[in-house]
């Protein structure tokens, strides 16, 4: 396949809206192919094209679909594209931080189209953290970042135009030197007497005082109007969980962000709320909140692939439908080079993805979080913006059996030798239904009457450390599926793959007394395996 780039002209189209794709080719000249559409593997229409920049295609049913371009009967370029009616069902989140004077949106809406990123969250836009937008047109922000509002103004209307939300930052409970003298009342204060802090810049209070909150609420309101933001990140810092105001109020303050998260949606019925559930605290209490979206930033001890899971399964489980996102920085990116970044990050996604969640991770023009002060972003190499572009074009392609709400775990019900059912072998690695080194990783989801088979290769890893350096993986060949079969039905048995040819394609099987046995191809990072009658 050639470096042909297929940019689809949004993010996330509406029933109606005609696709079209952008094609970028490195060479120039007349060429005449054919673009396909595809559906979970399914052939939906071919196109013959013949030297145009710019496709304009059919408008589609609404779905999740993938598209190539073959010219010459050769594969040249792959994307996807998403039609709903129901954008926010799902969550593809990126970010920008920067906002100087003049600067081009453009770079930062192109990677919108190219991740499919649906939601881009505005990090320390505002003037002030109690005073959103103190400071005019134009000013420097707590940490002296230059601020243009125009340049605000300009992204939100870009990101607009490629179908995304632009979600402005917002934290729920901080105040700054400057304004802690008006809400030092509402203080939660440490043992000592002493209010906590994040470092010395911002002094924590009760988020579900009526005092601030009425400001908060009235803040959110009028730069709802001033800039136009789809909606707000609601930030805090995971901590205190109890603590005890001035006044001697015990404040449970899981149930104040409650109250906040409430509250701010009576304001605003139609913003896209995301609350930050940090170290998973409280997602308990917030995850049935009246918002759009479960958010969670990991930290230690949720180290492992395996905190991961454990978390995103348990939000899943408490979301009520609603998508999932976690906000996994790859530190890992600031001390190594891009390839072992990426490693690492794929092992992050396949173990999200596969549990129906996303990764915050991308955004600007092609920069990496490697910071929890997303200022300290760092320019993403291209090798890394090709690779998140197939993995994110695989997810939004195969978004059917990866993030929907009908999707059940069923491993321990259909595995293993009292089972029977269903099972992955291979005869160089051990299969295991929990993550480990030297193991394949294998999960069995049910889809209504279809199975879906997750297949994670840490065979090479010693460990499962989510933001540590990887071991490079080496295929596992030799893998077969047995299950046992419906007599007289044969299953078909499909076999998709986000760094090869990216769609599910069909393995032969073959009868062996009660079992159908298939053979699988190698496996590199993660497989998935789509079983149906």
């Amino acid at each position: 396949m050639t470096d042909t780039t297929l940019l689809p002209t949004r993010a996330t189209y509406a029933p109606g809206q005609g696709i079209s794709i952008d094609i970028e080719r490195p060479e120039s000249g007349s060429y005449s192919g054919e673009i396909s559409v595809w559906k979970l593997g399914e052939i939906v229409s071919r196109f013959p094209v013949a030297n145009v920049t710019r496709w304009d295609g059919p408008t589609l049913p609404e779905g999740s679909y993938g598209i190539e371009l073959t010219i010459d009967g050769e594969l040249c370029g792959r994307t996807a594209v998403e039609v709903t009616s129901t954008p926010r069902a799902r969550l593809r989140y990126g970010f920008v931080a920067s906002y100087s004077p003049g600067k081009d949106a453009t770079a930062c809406a192109n990677l919108a189209r190219r991740l499919h990123l649906n939601s881009i969250q505005f990090y320390d836009w505002a003037y002030r953290h109690a005073d959103l937008m103190g400071g005019g047109e134009s000013y420097t922000d707590a940490l002296d970042q230059t601020i243009s509002l125009d340049t605000v103004r300009n992204l939100i209307a870009a990101y607009r135009d490629v179908g995304t939300d632009s979600i402005g930052y917002a934290a729920v409970y901080a105040a700054g030197p400057e304004e802690w003298p008006a809400w030092k009342q509402h203080a939660l204060l440490r043992p000592t007497g002493e209010p906590y802090a994040l470092g010395d810049f911002l002094f924590i209070l009760d988020p579900a005082a009526p005092e601030w909150l009425s400001h908060f609420r009235g803040e959110l309101s009028r730069t709802s109007v001033a800039l136009g933001f789809d909606g707000y990140h609601l930030d805090q810092y995971g901590y205190p969980k109890f603590a005890a105001t001035p006044d001697g109020t015990a404040v449970n303050v899981a149930e104040s962000f409650a109250t906040l998260v409430t509250q701010v949606r009576d304001e605003l019925p139609d913003a896209r709320l995301i609350f930050n559930n940090v170290n998973d605290f409280p997602t308990w209490r917030t995850a049935s909140l009246p918002q759009d979206a479960v958010y969670i930033e990991p930290w230690e001890p949720n180290v492992t692939l395996e905190s991961l899971a454990r978390i995103t399964r348990r939000a899943r489980s408490a979301a009520g439908g609603q998508p999932i996102v976690l906000a996994a920085y790859q530190h890992i990116y600031d001390s190594v080079d891009a390839r072992t970044g990426d490693r690492s990050t794929a092992f992050t996604m396949a173990t999200l993805f596969s549990h129906g969640a996303t990764q915050l991770l991308a955004g600007e023009g092609g920069h990496l979080l490697v910071d929890p002060y997303y200022v300290r972003n760092q320019e993403a190499a291209e090798e890394t913006l090709s690779f998140l572009a197939r993995w994110y074009d695989f997810l939004v392609e195969h978004d059917e059996i990866l993030m929907s709400s009908d999707l059940h775990e069923v491993t321990s019900s259909y595995v293993g030798e009292y089972n029977g059912d269903l099972d992955v072998t291979y005869p160089t690695a051990p299969v295991a239904s929990d993550p480990g080194g030297g193991v394949v990783w294998r999960r069995v989801v049910s889809h209504g009457s279809d199975l879906i088979v997750h297949l994670i290769n840490l065979a090479q890893q010693v460990d499962t450390q989510w933001d540590a350096a990887r071991e490079l993986p080496v295929a596992v060949d030799g893998g077969a599926l047995r299950m046992r079969h419906i007599p007289g039905r044969t299953p078909r048995i499909r076999v998709a793959d986000p760094d090869g040819i990216g769609r599910l394609t069909q393995v032969p099987v073959r009868i062996e007394g009660d079992y159908v046995i298939a053979e699988l191809p190698p496996l590199h990072v993660w497989q998935v395996l789509h079983v149906t009658y």
